[in-house]
Protein backbone atom coordinates (compact mmCIF):
# COMPACT_ATOMS: atom_id res chain seq x y z
CA UNK A 1 0.00 0.00 0.00
CA UNK A 2 1.95 2.96 -1.07
CA UNK A 3 3.08 -0.12 -3.11
CA UNK A 4 -0.43 -1.14 -3.04
CA UNK A 5 -3.21 -4.00 -2.97
CA UNK A 6 -3.04 -6.31 -6.09
CA UNK A 7 -6.43 -8.68 -6.78
CA UNK A 8 -6.53 -11.33 -9.74
CA UNK A 9 -10.06 -11.99 -11.01
CA UNK A 10 -10.55 -14.31 -14.11
CA UNK A 11 -6.98 -14.29 -15.35
CA UNK A 12 -6.82 -10.28 -15.12
CA UNK A 13 -5.22 -8.00 -13.25
CA UNK A 14 -7.11 -5.56 -10.73
CA UNK A 15 -5.03 -3.21 -9.62
CA UNK A 16 -6.13 -1.37 -6.02
CA UNK A 17 -3.63 1.21 -4.86
CA UNK A 18 -3.43 3.34 -1.53
CA UNK A 19 -1.48 6.21 -1.35
CA UNK A 20 -0.95 7.14 2.31
CA UNK A 21 0.34 10.95 2.09
CA UNK A 22 0.10 12.84 -1.36
CA UNK A 23 4.13 14.25 -0.89
CA UNK A 24 3.55 17.99 -0.56
CA UNK A 25 7.00 17.88 1.71
CA UNK A 26 9.13 17.04 -1.15
CA UNK A 27 11.17 17.98 -3.85
CA UNK A 28 9.74 20.76 -6.64
CA UNK A 29 12.32 20.09 -10.03
CA UNK A 30 10.83 23.08 -11.23
CA UNK A 31 8.74 26.05 -9.99
CA UNK A 32 6.22 25.97 -13.11
CA UNK A 33 5.46 22.53 -12.09
CA UNK A 34 4.06 23.18 -8.50
CA UNK A 35 3.82 25.54 -5.82
CA UNK A 36 4.18 24.48 -2.16
CA UNK A 37 0.63 25.08 -1.34
CA UNK A 38 -0.22 23.09 -4.35
CA UNK A 39 2.36 19.81 -4.68
CA UNK A 40 -0.21 17.88 -3.11
CA UNK A 41 -2.61 18.19 -5.68
CA UNK A 42 0.19 17.92 -8.29
CA UNK A 43 1.43 14.82 -6.95
CA UNK A 44 -1.79 13.27 -7.31
CA UNK A 45 -1.82 13.78 -10.55
CA UNK A 46 1.40 12.74 -11.34
CA UNK A 47 0.09 9.58 -9.20
CA UNK A 48 -2.44 9.06 -11.79
CA UNK A 49 -0.23 9.95 -14.61
CA UNK A 50 1.90 7.30 -13.66
CA UNK A 51 -0.44 4.37 -13.52
CA UNK A 52 -1.67 4.89 -16.68
CA UNK A 53 1.89 5.25 -18.11
CA UNK A 54 2.43 1.72 -16.70
CA UNK A 55 -0.98 0.58 -18.51
CA UNK A 56 -3.32 0.58 -15.44
CA UNK A 57 -5.36 3.15 -16.34
CA UNK A 58 -8.76 1.24 -14.63
CA UNK A 59 -6.48 1.06 -10.84
CA UNK A 60 -8.78 1.53 -8.14
CA UNK A 61 -6.74 4.59 -6.60
CA UNK A 62 -6.94 5.87 -2.75
CA UNK A 63 -5.47 9.42 -1.91
CA UNK A 64 -5.60 8.88 2.04
CA UNK A 65 -3.76 12.50 2.34
CA UNK A 66 -1.87 12.43 5.49
CA UNK A 67 0.36 14.55 6.42
CA UNK A 68 3.71 14.24 4.10
CA UNK A 69 6.27 13.17 6.93
CA UNK A 70 4.00 12.79 9.71
CA UNK A 71 2.65 9.03 9.34
CA UNK A 72 4.27 7.75 12.26
CA UNK A 73 1.87 10.89 14.20
CA UNK A 74 -1.16 8.98 12.83
CA UNK A 75 -3.68 7.34 14.86
CA UNK A 76 -2.64 4.09 14.54
CA UNK A 77 -6.03 2.25 14.84
CA UNK A 78 -7.48 5.07 12.13
CA UNK A 79 -5.00 4.23 9.76
CA UNK A 80 -5.15 0.25 10.09
CA UNK A 81 -9.07 0.93 10.32
CA UNK A 82 -8.92 2.70 6.69
CA UNK A 83 -6.76 0.06 4.92
CA UNK A 84 -8.65 -2.33 6.42
CA UNK A 85 -11.82 -1.27 4.93
CA UNK A 86 -10.06 -0.91 1.54
CA UNK A 87 -8.82 -4.40 1.68
CA UNK A 88 -12.69 -5.46 2.80
CA UNK A 89 -14.05 -4.03 -0.51
CA UNK A 90 -11.24 -5.03 -2.76
CA UNK A 91 -11.03 -8.88 -1.55
CA UNK A 92 -7.43 -9.28 -2.96
CA UNK A 93 -5.52 -12.64 -3.62
CA UNK A 94 -2.23 -10.84 -3.18
CA UNK A 95 -1.42 -7.63 -1.10
CA UNK A 96 2.20 -5.88 -1.68
CA UNK A 97 3.65 -3.40 0.64
CA UNK A 98 6.99 -2.00 1.96
CA UNK A 99 9.06 -4.13 4.22
CA UNK A 100 9.59 -3.52 7.78
CA UNK A 101 12.46 -0.74 6.95
CA UNK A 102 10.45 1.49 4.20
CA UNK A 103 13.13 0.40 1.68
CA UNK A 104 14.62 3.24 2.65
CA UNK A 105 13.97 3.63 6.48
CA UNK A 106 11.64 6.30 5.40
CA UNK A 107 9.30 6.78 8.73
CA UNK A 108 5.92 7.30 6.80
CA UNK A 109 6.61 3.94 4.85
CA UNK A 110 7.46 1.97 7.87
CA UNK A 111 4.06 3.02 9.04
CA UNK A 112 2.57 2.01 5.93
CA UNK A 113 4.15 -1.50 6.31
CA UNK A 114 3.24 -1.87 9.64
CA UNK A 115 -0.38 -0.63 9.17
CA UNK A 116 -1.17 -2.35 6.07
CA UNK A 117 0.59 -5.64 7.83
CA UNK A 118 -1.80 -5.57 10.42
CA UNK A 119 -4.71 -4.54 8.01
CA UNK A 120 -4.06 -7.90 6.26
CA UNK A 121 -4.25 -9.81 9.05
CA UNK A 122 -7.57 -9.20 10.62
CA UNK A 123 -9.41 -9.17 7.50
CA UNK A 124 -8.43 -12.32 6.14
CA UNK A 125 -9.36 -13.50 9.74
CA UNK A 126 -12.77 -12.13 8.99
CA UNK A 127 -15.58 -14.59 8.55
CA UNK A 128 -16.01 -14.56 4.68
CA UNK A 129 -12.33 -13.71 4.17
CA UNK A 130 -12.42 -17.67 1.88
CA UNK A 131 -10.73 -17.29 -1.21
CA UNK A 132 -8.93 -13.83 -0.51
CA UNK A 133 -6.36 -11.97 1.41
CA UNK A 134 -4.23 -15.15 0.15
CA UNK A 135 -0.53 -13.72 0.04
CA UNK A 136 1.25 -10.96 1.73
CA UNK A 137 4.47 -9.71 -0.06
CA UNK A 138 7.17 -7.12 0.95
CA UNK A 139 8.74 -5.31 -2.11
CA UNK A 140 12.32 -5.74 -1.39
CA UNK A 141 16.32 -5.19 -2.96
CA UNK A 142 18.29 -8.04 -2.52
CA UNK A 143 21.40 -7.01 -1.58
CA UNK A 144 23.50 -8.50 -4.01
CA UNK A 145 21.67 -5.78 -6.03
CA UNK A 146 22.85 -2.94 -4.21
CA UNK A 147 26.12 -3.80 -4.12
CA UNK A 148 26.20 -3.67 -7.19
CA UNK A 149 24.58 -0.46 -7.66
CA UNK A 150 27.12 1.20 -5.11
CA UNK A 151 30.09 -0.17 -6.87
CA UNK A 152 28.91 1.13 -10.00
CA UNK A 153 28.62 4.94 -8.15
CA UNK A 154 31.92 4.23 -6.69
CA UNK A 155 33.87 3.49 -9.80
CA UNK A 156 31.84 6.65 -11.06
CA UNK A 157 33.49 8.85 -8.30
CA UNK A 158 30.08 9.22 -6.34
CA UNK A 159 30.89 9.01 -2.41
CA UNK A 160 28.21 6.47 -0.57
CA UNK A 161 26.71 6.69 3.04
CA UNK A 162 24.40 3.27 3.50
CA UNK A 163 23.04 4.56 6.26
CA UNK A 164 22.32 8.06 5.16
CA UNK A 165 18.85 9.20 5.67
CA UNK A 166 16.27 7.53 2.50
CA UNK A 167 19.19 5.63 0.93
CA UNK A 168 17.56 1.97 -0.40
CA UNK A 169 18.13 -0.83 2.71
CA UNK A 170 18.35 -4.13 1.19
CA UNK A 171 17.86 -8.26 2.66
CA UNK A 172 19.93 -11.06 2.12
CA UNK A 173 19.47 -12.61 -1.55
CA UNK A 174 18.52 -15.74 0.28
CA UNK A 175 15.23 -14.35 1.81
CA UNK A 176 13.59 -13.29 -1.76
CA UNK A 177 11.07 -15.38 -2.26
CA UNK A 178 9.61 -14.31 -5.52
CA UNK A 179 11.96 -12.37 -8.31
CA UNK A 180 10.40 -11.26 -11.15
CA UNK A 181 12.15 -10.44 -15.21
CA UNK A 182 10.86 -7.16 -15.93
CA UNK A 183 13.37 -6.80 -18.59
CA UNK A 184 10.85 -6.90 -21.10
CA UNK A 185 8.37 -3.52 -19.38
CA UNK A 186 12.03 -1.55 -18.46
CA UNK A 187 10.75 1.26 -20.68
CA UNK A 188 6.99 1.23 -19.47
CA UNK A 189 8.79 1.07 -15.89
CA UNK A 190 11.10 3.81 -16.62
CA UNK A 191 7.94 6.29 -17.81
CA UNK A 192 5.62 5.66 -15.10
CA UNK A 193 8.34 6.66 -12.99
CA UNK A 194 8.82 9.89 -15.00
CA UNK A 195 5.53 10.77 -14.90
CA UNK A 196 6.49 12.12 -11.43
CA UNK A 197 7.72 15.51 -13.33
CA UNK A 198 8.05 17.03 -9.89
CA UNK A 199 10.65 14.37 -8.88
CA UNK A 200 12.31 13.96 -12.05
CA UNK A 201 16.08 14.92 -10.87
CA UNK A 202 15.73 12.37 -7.64
CA UNK A 203 14.49 9.68 -10.22
CA UNK A 204 17.43 10.55 -13.04
CA UNK A 205 19.98 10.19 -10.96
CA UNK A 206 19.22 6.57 -9.84
CA UNK A 207 17.84 5.79 -12.66
CA UNK A 208 19.68 6.82 -15.63
CA UNK A 209 22.90 6.32 -15.46
CA UNK A 210 21.92 2.35 -14.24
CA UNK A 211 18.91 1.50 -16.11
CA UNK A 212 20.29 -2.27 -17.22
CA UNK A 213 19.92 -2.91 -13.25
CA UNK A 214 17.29 -0.54 -11.99
CA UNK A 215 14.40 -2.08 -14.18
CA UNK A 216 15.48 -5.42 -14.69
CA UNK A 217 13.98 -7.23 -11.65
CA UNK A 218 11.65 -6.70 -8.73
CA UNK A 219 11.89 -8.90 -6.20
CA UNK A 220 9.74 -9.61 -2.80
CA UNK A 221 9.46 -11.47 0.37
CA UNK A 222 6.30 -13.28 1.34
CA UNK A 223 5.69 -12.18 4.55
CA UNK A 224 2.60 -14.92 4.69
CA UNK A 225 2.17 -17.40 5.09
CA UNK A 226 5.54 -17.98 5.61
CA UNK A 227 7.29 -20.74 3.75
CA UNK A 228 8.12 -22.06 7.15
CA UNK A 229 4.47 -23.04 7.94
CA UNK A 230 3.19 -24.17 4.43
CA UNK A 231 6.47 -26.26 3.73
CA UNK A 232 6.58 -25.37 0.21
CA UNK A 233 8.95 -23.61 -1.87
CA UNK A 234 7.80 -20.07 -2.64
CA UNK A 235 10.39 -19.32 -5.43
CA UNK A 236 8.49 -18.11 -8.36
CA UNK A 237 8.66 -16.18 -10.81
CA UNK A 238 5.08 -14.38 -10.36
CA UNK A 239 2.96 -13.13 -7.82
CA UNK A 240 0.36 -14.96 -8.88
CA UNK A 241 1.86 -18.34 -9.60
CA UNK A 242 -0.42 -21.06 -8.79
CA UNK A 243 -3.17 -18.92 -8.22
Amino acid sequence: MVGGTYLLEGGDLDLTVVVATSGEAGLIADESLATRENLAEVREREERAALAAGGQTGADLHFFRYPDGGLGDVDREELVGRIADVLRAARPEVVVTFGPDGGTGHDDHIAVSEATTEAFHRVREEPGAGGAFLRLFYGSLPQSELDELYARWRSRGIEVDPGAPFMPRAVPDDEIDVSVDTTAIAKAKYEALMAHETQVPEIQALADPDHDLVFARESFVRAWPLPADTGDDPSAPSLFAGL
